[in-house]
């Protein structure tokens, strides 16, 4: 089953890059506090979210914070170097908090997994956007094709707050 509308995240140990390098961080920790928009992507640097995805919630990030955001998490099946490297490549800065959830563990705590090994990839994460209420899930949209950034891009999730 799949995280809805009311569930509690799951608390997974994730990792982020610190100055000092890579650091584990609860997911409660990291996403349990305030307002949080949360978005998933298959995987770092790949088409839809490393051209789309990710570069509108650092564009929008002013917008979302100024309806009440009070983090903006990106979240992806990949380990902390890669997502430091692509937010660096983004220039995410301070915008969007990137955390990788190297062994799925996250993913596969909410139900959404995404199988693409017929790509070569292994099993990544579905693409989604969440808003959480002190780590309830108030809303969440899940994109029906993978490569798709319509449900779950900053602009739909900035209509609803």
């Amino acid at each position: 089953m799949s995280l809805s509308s009311g569930d509690t995240i799951p608390d997974v140990t994730l990792t982020t890059m610190t100055k000092d390098g890579p650091a584990p961080v609860a997911s409660r920790e990291a996403l349990g506090t305030g307002t949080v928009v949360l978005f998933a992507v298959p995987g770092a640097f790949t088409p839809s979210c490393s051209d789309q995805h990710l570069p509108e919630y650092v564009l929008r990030a002013d917008e979302l914070r100024a309806k009440g955001v009070d983090t903006i998490a990106c979240i992806a099946v990949n380990d902390a170097f890669v997502l430091d490297a692509w937010g660096r490549s983004r220039e995410t800065g301070d915008s969007v908090v990137m955390l990788a959830d190297g062994n799925g563990d996250f993913a596969k705590a909410v139900g959404l997994e995404l199988d693409a090994t017929g790509l070569g990839l292994g099993v990544r994460s579905q693409r989604y956007a969440a808003v959480l209420q002190d780590g309830v899930v108030r809303d969440i949209w899940v994109e029906q094709v993978p490569s798709d950034v319509t449900v779950s891009s900053a602009g739909a999730v900035l209509k609803t707050l």
